[in-house]
């Protein structure tokens, strides 16, 4: 595999992408984990007035380990953020807080990418698990049909990534509206480093986009390949 042309030339763009990303990451957080927010809120402080300005008093905002583990969890409608953003008075804590109440209003409108994305989650997680081995098993013991059962759970790994796109775009515009909007981002300068936060934080889902659409390509070419090689359809 590592020394097929064919893998690197669909896989490269998203491992290069994702490199990319990781360091805007990194760059843009610890410069605006500096920065103050405006009005010295915490992440914790903005998502929950940005919640209640929207009528969504019921959704609780908790925190939770890790660091940038900050999500929105729609089935038990609590917003979880990560110690460093619950806690820190900063730009970079009110960016991530505000994408995250993002995505509770997505859930209040009932955003149609998002409710797709729910929906499909406990199909991902257990073809994620499960894909790997029967793609290997499928083309190693030569069973094309279990090979080809394996490039169809890489296929709803691959939908997941391309719906996340819509839906992390959307919340981040979201967020960037109402903290201009509720005047918790009061200056050029403040919702330019709000912007590059979550443009940073944009990038990751490309890259996982591009890099789960290439893997996909490249295992239904191996197959492809294979059966055109036997003159017939796998």
């Amino acid at each position: 595999m590592l020394n097929d042309p064919l893998f690197w030339i669909l896989t490269l763009p998203g491992i290069l992408i994702g490199l990319y990303a990781q360091a805007m990451i990194k760059r843009n957080y610890v410069r605006y984990s500096n920065v103050p927010s405006a009005g010295g809120l915490t992440g914790a402080q903005t998502a929950r007035r940005m919640l209640d300005a929207n009528g969504l008093q019921d959704v609780a905002v908790e925190v939770t380990p890790g660091v940038l583990s900050d999500h929105y969890d729609p089935r038990a409608k609590v917003l979880r953020l990560s110690s460093d953003v619950y806690h820190a008075p900063t730009l970079a804590a009110e960016g991530i807080a505000a994408h995250e109440t993002g995505h509770a209003l997505q859930d209040a409108d009932d955003y149609a990418p998002m409710e797709l994305r729910t929906w499909i989650v406990p199909v991902v997680a257990l073809s994620s698990k499960t894909a790997p081995w029967a793609f290997i098993g499928g083309f190693m013991l030569d069973i094309p049909v279990l090979a080809w059962a394996g490039v169809a759970m890489f296929a709803a790994s691959t939908l997941f990534a391309i719906i996340t796109l819509p839906v992390e775009l959307d919340a981040s515009r979201r967020a960037q509206e109402l903290l201009v909007g509720l005047g918790l981002v009061t200056t050029g300068e403040q919702a330019a480093g709000v912007r590059s936060v979550l443009r940073s934080a944009a990038w990751t889902y490309v890259a996982g986009a591009v890099s789960a659409l290439g893997s996909l390509l490249y295992f239904g070419a191996l197959l492809f390949s294979r059966s055109r090689g036997r003159g017939g359809p796998a």
